[in-house]
């Protein structure tokens, strides 16, 4: 090893144990406003983000405005399908109002409108590779929009803190309607040889999508509807939404706020998780030998896969205690939809033997599903078989929760995020004194 990196190790290696130590027999010590298990734990539960759309609750799970996903697959508009239209979530966490029929379908029109996406947009997604993380390819084309910011251009030019909100407001309108037409030509650029469907703007956001995307059944549009519904928002504090909060505070555009996002949601221990469910269920089904296992064979397999060190992707959420009501919605939606699918009664038989095997270990604190033990299963079903895009899919409903948020973070004037750090000196000081 190099004399640089091997000091570093070194280095790196005694403060680690020191730290674990410190976080294990030190936790509950409180250092000014937060313990010591806080300030080392990623700030977990520390409470410092005003954030309108939704707050989650550890047993009861995500709340809209109030609303549970049950109640709001009864209240919420429809159009012409079964399952809630995004665009009526969206009105609801922007103005805390169930909208009518008639405002959903404004909404709706409002960003066909708005949905044209630049040329060079386009040029820049055809640069890149076609094997290029549908991610990656992403971030770049919501970045590449940038030059399209009405708050960047009204900034230049001067204008009142009072004022910033109208041109955010304008940006967030217009991005949104942009999504839909840029995740599906990444789609099929990277998996379709580049044979684009054009969108259909007699139909709904979430359906045009799925049209898009190409598969035009009812179910699938009622799907998409759905999909993009309950993966909106899950409060402020997670890694995406915190990461759109914290960049937009600083005045950066809409565009560049939500990339910043949609980098944290490509994380493995964020978004990117819906992806390592469907690899982790495909290696289970391969080295097992069958599509049809029985719970006695996925108990052995999960055994071995957290014997191995591993997690079980899918399972446990920093802040739920319960499963994942969005993970019971999809669960419904299969029951209704598609029952026999091999892959879903795979899904619904490891939702059975997880938790008690889980629970077993006496140390996990959630051992119930989240939302993305679910969703792989169900795209699949409906001819979206590359997991590697579903992270997209995701991305492209959290813009609804942290794009609204970003409107009211610009009408309140919230300041600047600047939290404080310190250093492990100091940490280990203080801790002399207070012992």
């Amino acid at each position: 090893m190099e004399k640089l990196k091997q000091k570093f190790f070194e280095k790196s290696q005694t403060l680690r144990a020191e730290v674990k130590r410190w976080s294990k027999e030190k936790g509950d010590v409180q250092l000014d406003t937060v313990s010591v298990r806080q300030l080392l734990g990623g700030a977990r539960g520390v409470k410092m983000m005003l954030w309108e759309p939704s707050v989650l609750d550890p047993v009861e799970g995500i709340r809209f405005r109030g609303y549970s996903i049950p109640q709001l697959r009864e209240l919420l508009p429809k159009g012409d399908g079964t399952e809630p239209l995004p665009e009526g979530l969206f009105w609801l966490m922007l103005v805390n109002e169930i909208p009518t029929e008639e405002d959903v379908k404004w909404l709706t029109d409002q960003w066909t409108q708005r949905s044209n996406v630049p040329e060079h947009t386009f040029k820049a997604l055809d640069s890149l590779s076609p094997d290029t993380h549908p991610m990656t390819q992403f971030v770049l084309a919501i970045s590449s929009m940038q030059s399209t910011s009405i708050f960047s251009r009204r900034y230049a030019d001067g204008m009142s803190k009072g004022e910033y909100w109208r041109p955010v407001y304008e940006d967030v309108m217009n991005l949104i309607a942009r999504l839909p037409r840029i995740a599906a030509y990444i789609y099929r650029r990277t998996y379709h040889k580049g044979d684009h469907i054009a969108p259909d703007i007699s139909l709904d956001w979430a359906a045009n999508f799925a049209h898009m995307l190409g598969n035009d059944s009812e179910d699938f549009k009622n799907l998409m509807r759905l999909y993009l519904t309950i993966h909106a928002d899950h409060e402020g504090g997670n890694a995406s939404a915190h990461t759109t909060h914290l960049v937009n505070s600083t005045l950066s555009d809409p565009y560049l706020s939500f990339a910043a996002g949609m980098t944290a949601l490509a994380g493995p221990l964020h978004g990117l998780a819906n992806q390592e469910v469907v690899k982790w269920i495909t290696n289970m089904l391969d080295a097992l030998g069958t599509d049809e296992p029985t719970k006695e064979q996925i108990a052995e397999y999960v055994q071995g896969t957290l014997k191995a060190g591993k997690v079980i992707p899918g399972y446990g959420h920093a802040v739920l205690r319960r499963p994942d009501p969005r993970f019971m919605a999809q669960k419904v939606f299969a029951e209704e939809h598609l029952p026999d699918d091999k892959m879903v009664q795979v899904v619904w038989k490891v939702f059975e033997v997880v938790p008690p095997i889980l629970q077993g270990l006496g140390k996990v604190k959630n051992p119930w599903p989240n939302v993305d033990a679910h969703s792989g299963a169900l795209l699949m079903h409906y001819g979206i078989k590359e997991y590697s895009f579903y992270t997209v899919l995701f991305g492209v409903s959290r813009a609804l929760g942290v794009l609204a948020s970003i409107c009211w973070s610009r009408a309140l004037g919230l300041p600047l995020e600047r939290p404080k750090s310190v250093n492990s000196q100091w940490l280990r000081e203080t801790l002399e004194e207070k012992a």
